[in-house]
């Protein structure tokens, strides 16, 4: 491995971690606040970035583009919140309908498979040919987001979203509309998800209708990378959230690394499923197997 030339990718890695961290802030209410696995995420990150990328080329404001791909990647998440709690669809199969469903919308919002987005023709927040700068915007937008959802949860409204998490027939006992608060949650995910599918348009110069695909399992590696450097008990709200952006970068460091060590690119995808795997399954395996040796190792004697 050239160490020069991986040391000079690594500044792109992190940009794109930054981005994808960003997305799973999304994955992070779904997942870790409001307990549902939620895969609409596929399809509502290139929705976003269809969305910006159209409207870019149509002459809109790029600001007005973020804005409409925020509420876009929100009518997708209302989309899966309704087939859940109106239909009684269970959250994982409502959020593959929404996914699918998006397929076709992103194709017709679009017009075709891809929509480019050069930068040397238009006026970009972001841009891969100025890295540093790139990663200092996203690094505000890090700060705003985390903000935002710092003073959001903190509400009452934003309370009754995590008692809907933390016990779903507790907080329907303490007068909280749980269908409201699931159908919010996933509004919030999935906006927050579109916008980092904007970002991430302007920052590769192009939204493609295959963007998004394995999404969830990027988003899943970053926030389970990310609480695997915390103690997540005692972690406040804020670095817990900061956490999932650094999850993101690592993950993209990890992956630049894989493909400079000569790693069949055909692969990648194997790797990221293997990495969430192990995550997910550490805990339980440290509890069952590891606890019971140490259980079987006698007692000491004085």
């Amino acid at each position: 491995m050239d160490i020069m030339n991986w040391l000079g990718a690594l500044p792109g890695a992190g940009a794109q971690g930054i981005v994808w961290g960003l997305m799973a802030i999304g994955v992070f209410v779904t997942y870790k606040i409001l307990d549902i696995a939620d895969l609409t995420v596929d399809g509502s990150m290139v929705t976003g970035a269809a969305v910006c990328a159209v409207l870019i080329t149509a002459g809109v404001n790029v600001w007005l583009a973020l804005l409409a791909a925020l509420i876009a990647g929100m009518l997708a998440g209302l989309l899966t919140g309704v087939f859940h709690t109106a239909l009684g669809i269970p959250p994982i199969l409502a959020g593959i309908l929404t996914q699918l469903m998006l397929w076709s919308v992103n194709l017709k919002i679009m017009g075709r498979a891809n929509v480019a987005l050069p930068s040397r023709q238009f006026d970009l927040i972001l841009n891969n040919k100025e890295v540093w700068t790139t990663i200092l915007i996203l690094a505000g937008f890090s700060a705003a987001l985390i903000a935002l959802l710092y003073w959001f949860f903190g509400t009452e409204l934003g309370a009754s979203l995590r008692a809907t998490g933390n016990n779903l027939n507790m907080s329907r006992a303490q007068g909280i509309n749980t269908n409201f608060a699931k159908v919010l949650g996933l509004m919030i995910s999935n906006g927050i998800v579109a916008l980092s599918g904007a970002l991430l348009a302007q920052y590769q110069g192009f939204s493609d209708i295959n963007m998004g695909r394995g999404a969830i399992v990027i988003g899943l590696a970053a926030v389970i990378i990310g609480e695997a450097l915390i103690s997540h008990r005692s972690a406040g709200f804020i670095v817990r959230l900061l956490s999932v952006i650094i999850g993101g970068i690592i993950y993209f460091a990890v992956y630049q690394t894989v493909i400079f060590l000569g790693l069949d690119a055909d692969l990648l995808k194997m790797l990221s499923a293997l990495v969430v795997a192990i995550f997910l399954g550490f805990p339980y395996v440290k509890k069952t197997y590891f606890k019971k040796s140490a259980g079987k190792g006698g007692k000491t004697h004085a």
